[in-house]
């Protein structure tokens, strides 16, 4: 029960008024004064209690007895039926021919506001065990590369094939026996640098004949 916090009584305070009125110790229009209420409102507790004792010193709630105008329980139940197969809140207003808010509100109390409410997810499933080591798994190593390859994405598969293929390709290329050494097949056949004497030799004329010549 929420008290309103300003609230002058509380159920306890509700019945001690009512009894010190039934009892004759205090008149209603001196209760009031006490208690700091109207009469009427000491009237309104001194009745309930004759009629429900303690029981009825409890707020009620404030919820009408009767309203005419709440969607129909035919209503309700097809506007929840449409929802679990999957339509929406306005297809269904449409077709019940009621308001977005009507459809909102019925599937708020049925529990059925999100798409999620009408399949729940599975619960998550653990394996628990008492002591470490007592469930073994025994994967070989071609399993657990299959489950690699599973598990990781395009690029990296493309990758490693290519990978594979380069591998397979030099494991052939030396597995061949090797050709006669030659300059043309042997690539890493170091050139031999000139002699001195093979090398040009520019004429060694002083500069004040070329200048002699210029002029």
């Amino acid at each position: 029960m929420n008290i309103h916090k300003n609230a002058r009584l509380t159920p306890l305070r509700r019945e001690e008024m009512a009894l010190s009125v039934i009892e004759g110790r205090l008149s209603q229009a001196h209760a009031a004064r006490v208690y700091g209420v109207s009469a009427k409102i000491v009237a309104r507790w001194v009745e309930r209690y004759k009629a429900e004792g303690r029981v009825g010193m409890v707020d009620r709630s404030s919820r009408p007895a009767h309203m005419p105008q709440a969607t129909a329980a035919s209503t309700a139940e097809r506007i929840v039926a449409l929802r679990r197969q999957r339509w929406t809140g306005k297809h269904i207003a449409v077709e019940v021919g009621v308001s977005p808010a009507t459809v909102s509100r019925v599937l708020k109390r049925a529990g059925l506001s999100r798409l999620s409410d009408i399949e729940p997810a599975e619960p998550i499933r653990r394996y628990e065990r008492e002591h470490p080591g007592e469930m073994s798994i025994s994967i070989s190593r071609s399993s657990a590369a299959s489950a690699r390859s599973a598990i990781a994405s395009p690029a990296i598969r493309k990758r490693a094939s290519r990978a594979a293929q380069a591998g397979s390709s030099s494991m052939s290329a030396s597995t061949t026996p090797p050709a006669s050494p030659s300059h043309r097949s042997c690539p890493t056949r170091k050139r031999r640098a000139p002699s001195p004497s093979s090398r040009r030799r520019w004429p060694t004329t002083p500069v004040s004949a070329w200048r002699s010549r210029a002029s």
